[in-house]
């Protein structure tokens, strides 16, 4: 008798910098693979190399795919597959994790959202009521912090660390890079630390983030903070908690939160 094999499902979320791909369980739910590359522009190879690698990963394994994300949709368009909107892949899989979620703020490689949620008068399902999302600049994004890093000579790996260690903060630009720069090399020049310039620089990214997008709308609590560059920043994170006023209780960090549209996908 033939053994019935496993079907997976799958979520592949195509951002603006990295592929992630993410595997559950039919059954229970339960994350079985995932995967986060950056796929250096070159989007369609970055999906087939993450597809391979996870045939690779279960040679016996059956899939079904959904995509997401903001460079997904024309490819799903191309193989035929199902596309998920990315605030309705978030608020899914926000949904399955928690009951209540009044914000969510991701931040991507070149783009930011803030989603805010409202619970559906009929179902009592949690449900996308507003969002608001910065796609002209990458003001505020992972791409942002790159250009700092760089101009620090840190690598993004220990960015993080270096922020961690500052006491002071500085008014630097978090709308655009390039003004940024500008607010920084004067620093640089006056002898102020790299420390303190990595921790302005997150200050900077919260600023923009809450005044720039939020535009008026109140950030509701408790806040969901996702996506790779929130992930990869604990420190980022201790800011946004800072300049919100969040208790330690109002903060939601989804397991694998840098995976969140690829799992609401799946």
């Amino acid at each position: 008798m033939q053994q019935t094999k496993t079907v997976y499902q799958i979520g592949i979320d195509v951002g603006s910098t990295t592929t992630k791909i993410v595997a559950l369980e039919p059954e229970s739910g339960r994350v079985a693979y995932a995967d986060y590359q950056r796929h250096h522009a070159d989007q369609v190879k970055s999906v087939s190399d993450a597809v391979w690698r996870l045939a690779g990963h279960f040679p016996d394994g059956e899939f079904r795919f959904a995509l997401t994300g903001s460079g997904a949709k024309s490819l799903a368009e191309a193989v035929g597959l199902p596309y998920v909107q990315e605030v309705v892949a978030n608020s899914i899989a926000l949904r399955a994790r928690y009951e209540r979620v009044g914000t969510a703020i991701e931040l991507g490689g070149q783009d930011a959202k803030i989603i805010f949620f409202r619970k559906n008068s009929t179902s009592g399902q949690l449900e996308a009521a507003d969002m608001r999302m910065n796609g002209s600049c990458a003001g505020g994004t992972g791409a942002f912090l790159d250009e700092i890093a760089s101009l620090l000579h840190v690598p993004i790996e220990e960015f993080d660390s270096l922020a961690a260690k500052g006491d002071c903060v500085y008014d630097v630009s978090g709308r655009c890079g390039v003004y940024a720069k500008t607010d920084i090399q004067p620093l640089l020049n006056q002898g102020v630390s790299r420390e303190n310039i990595a921790l302005s620089a997150f200050h900077a990214v919260a600023k923009q983030t809450i005044g720039g997008l939020a535009q008026g709308l109140e950030i509701q609590r408790p806040v969901a903070f996702e996506g790779g560059p929130l992930t990869f920043n604990p420190t980022l994170v201790r800011v946004f908690q800072e300049r919100l006023g969040l208790a330690d209780d109002e903060i939601l960090i989804p397991e694998r939160p840098e995976l969140m549209m690829a799992r609401g996908a799946a």
